[in-house]
């Protein structure tokens, strides 16, 4: 089995640029391992292509602890794009998987275009050893915008209404967060009891980033409920905020199990929904009923604006009114008289209204 410690394995080259981003970016230890896996695939494919190992050598049995400044310098857009042309074509989709179909999807390549790019820059702009950044135009593969799948209001009062014991307490004060305050399922397994704060909630987000949440009277109505059985249970963590049946703080894995039985004994697909989709609702329903962009990408913690916006395309009440607001939008198309020789265009008058 490969080890995936870039503080271990990784070249100095790389080791640098990812200490780097997880100390001075502050980006989580999960985006870090990320890049190293991405970048550590890209430079074996560069060699494979360099001649620099036997050409029958598995991708994944190339070393890179020789990469170097040189190897690193002489990299061309021309092979950034052929390494795309691998990855869409002959990549497997799962690598230990016998059946795994082949060509990763436009998304999967976006991100390790983004690991090539940012590495480069770092090279050129922060570490300054090279004088300029050869994937100053890399471009980016064209990603399919789709909007994000939500819980209507109904449908949220249902999943709410349907959560019954046991732990009945604990998983309401869960969904109601979810559902009132957009949270990330890392963001809400890493609350701490110092965390609620009155009307307040201290949420540690993307990259260690803090921001402060305000509670409404339903979010803090269900942490009430649960603080009062969470105070009578023999917490193995006494700080964590929501806890297992074996008093343990609880896991991704456990919330998410935890939302898809929720989902499910509220007769909705679980297949559709996910504790992601309660942050996409909790988004959804924020703009229909009058929270700006702006303030909805500070409840949500996002780093840009643009990640937010895809919300407004989901409901744009504005849009709507727009549409309405034209002349025009009272036109119908006049149903023809039996003679023939009625005219199409009307006004939505009466019967003297012209044509």
């Amino acid at each position: 089995m490969e080890r995936n410690d870039y503080k271990l394995d990784a070249p100095k080259l790389l080791r640098d640029f990812l200490v780097y981003h997880e100390t001075i970016q502050g980006h989580s230890k999960k985006t870090v391992d990320e890049y190293y896996l991405d970048l550590r695939n890209f430079f074996r494919y560069i060699k494979l292509e360099r001649n620099l190992v036997p050409r029958t050598t598995e991708l994944e049995q190339i070393p890179i602890d020789d990469l170097d400044l040189e190897l690193a310098r002489s990299v061309t857009l021309s092979d950034v794009y052929s390494y795309m042309s691998y990855l869409s074509r002959d990549r497997a989709k799962h690598a230990n998987s016998p059946s795994s179909g082949f060509g990763l999807e436009p998304s999967a390549r976006a991100r390790k275009i983004a690991a090539i790019r940012s590495f480069y820059k770092y090279l050129s702009s922060k570490a300054k050893l090279i004088a300029e950044n050869p994937m100053q135009d890399l471009d980016a593969p064209r990603l399919k915008k789709t909007l994000p799948r939500y819980l209507s209001l109904d449908e949220s009062i249902q999943l709410l209404e349907s959560v019954d014991e046991p732990n009945r307490a604990r998983d309401y004060c869960i969904l109601t967060l979810f559902l009132n305050c957009g949270l990330r399922i890392s963001e809400l397994v890493g609350l701490n009891l110092t965390d609620v704060r009155e009307e307040q909630l201290r949420v540690l987000g993307k990259g260690n980033k803090e921001r402060m949440i305000f509670l409404n009277g339903a979010c803090r109505a269900a942490l009430d409920d649960w603080l009062t059985e969470r105070s009578q249970s023999a917490a193995v963590d006494r700080n964590a905020l929501f806890l297992t049946r074996r008093h343990t703080r609880m896991t991704t894995d456990a919330v998410h199990y935890m939302v898809k039985q929720r989902l499910k004994k509220a007769g909705l697909d679980a297949s559709l929904y996910s504790s992601h989709k309660l942050r996409h609702t909790a988004a959804t329903l924020m703009l229909q009923n009058g929270v700006d962009v702006r303030t909805l990408q500070e409840v949500l913690g996002h780093e840009n604006l643009n990640t937010t916006q895809i919300y407004t395309h989901v409901d744009n009440a504005e849009l709507r009114m727009a549409a309405s607001a034209t002349p025009l939008s009272k036109v119908r198309r006049k149903k023809q008289s039996q003679t023939g020789n009625q005219s199409i265009g009307d006004l939505g008058g009466g019967e003297n209204s012209g044509g």
